[in-house]
């Protein structure tokens, strides 16, 4: 069977990075805020619109959570 080096290569890295963090999420999570603020770089959070239209229904929605 043939194997991809790249993809062995991201899989060993992230087993590695995963049981640096004994596999505890939230360590993981962390550490990944912390470099993302020490990374310098400008941080965006997409959030919903409310009332877009789904691509399915058609119809128009409130995706935000609140009820009309």
């Amino acid at each position: 069977m043939w194997t991809d080096e790249i993809v062995e290569e991201i899989h060993r890295i992230r087993e590695e990075y995963a049981k640096s963090f004994n596999y505890d999420l939230d360590a993981i999570f962390a550490d990944l805020r912390k470099k993302e603020a020490a990374s310098g770089r400008k941080i965006v959070t997409l959030s919903r619109k409310p009332d877009l239209t789904t691509r399915w229904s058609g119809r128009a929605r409130n995706l935000g959570g609140a009820r009309h």
